[in-house]
């Protein structure tokens, strides 16, 4: 009996560069790039500001195309790529004169759906997405976290195989944020979606991803990998279990920011100590 062939991967990147041009000099923006996201897989990548996480992004989903290499879906070059991710960039983009509902069809619209048929694929989701009775509500009567929702319920009605988030929790409180990443990990447990999610937080990384990568400084590379050692279903626990631990200090070390002792300014005698009163 023959064993059927793997699957390719859903997503890969191969030797990828590219660069922009200012006053007529060129300013090297992604270098080398090189990875691959396997179907129903969730990776996490992490790199300084301004390292080109929202260029490659843009690169990815074919707002921009590439100096030099490969960008393959499902084991295909694929040249034209406009249209065949779900991608959710910083904000949340909610149109403000538009309701919830109408809001989250406009992909479905774009594509020349039916307005019938757009609006029953929508509210079947909306009770999933934590929307339910709020599909005439205006975008400025939700909380961030519900804004974020609906973005995402948009990006979903684009397309559910391959998310591209772009740091979807970043403008919210950390109450709110530890919720909705609890929230997204129930949703892609659900669906199984193949997820690309860029984030500065190596926490919210470990939390949430199989994988993370780690971009370098600018020109970006990919500098370090970690398989994340957590098992599945995830739990807010488990942020104090060492494992986790220790992932985030190897993140942390491969972006050069790992904690190092501070050392006592020069001259200064032993440090010292409080006596316990008697």
């Amino acid at each position: 009996m023959t064993e059927e062939p793997a699957a390719p991967d859903r997503l890969e990147l191969r030797h990828v560069r590219m660069a922009f041009h200012t006053d007529g000099l060129p300013f090297q923006a992604l270098d080398d790039i090189s990875f691959s996201v396997a179907p129903r897989e969730f990776v996490a990548i992490v790199g300084p500001s301004g390292s080109g996480k929202s260029t490659l992004f843009n690169l990815i989903v074919g707002l921009l195309q590439p100096d030099s290499g490969e960008i393959r879906l499902d084991g295909e070059v694929a040249e034209a790529r406009l249209g065949r991710f779900g991608y959710m960039p910083q904000r949340d983009l909610l149109l403000p004169w538009r309701d919830i509902l109408g809001n989250v069809v406009v992909p479905l619209e774009l594509r020349g759906t039916p307005p019938r048929e757009s609006r029953q694929r929508a509210l079947a989701l909306f009770p999933l997405f934590g929307l339910e009775g709020f599909e005439r509500a205006w975008p400025a009567a939700l909380s961030g976290g519900m804004r974020q929702r609906a973005a995402l319920l948009r990006t979903i009605l684009g397309d559910s195989r391959t998310l591209l988030l772009d740091e979807p929790f970043g403008a919210l409180d950390a109450l709110t944020r530890r919720e909705m990443q609890d929230w997204l990990l129930g949703l892609w447990t659900r669906l199984r979606p193949t997820v690309l999610f860029i984030t500065h937080d190596v926490d919210e990384a470990v939390y949430l991803a199989d994988r993370v990568l780690v971009l370098g400084p600018r020109p970006a590379r990919v500098v370090s990998e970690l398989k994340v050692r957590l098992p599945r279903p995830r739990h807010q626990s488990m942020v104090a279990l060492p494992v986790f631990g220790e992932h985030v200090a190897d993140l942390l070390q491969a972006l050069g920011v790992a904690s190092s002792p501070i050392p006592d300014p020069p001259g200064a005698g032993p440090a010292s100590t409080v006596d316990s009163p008697a």
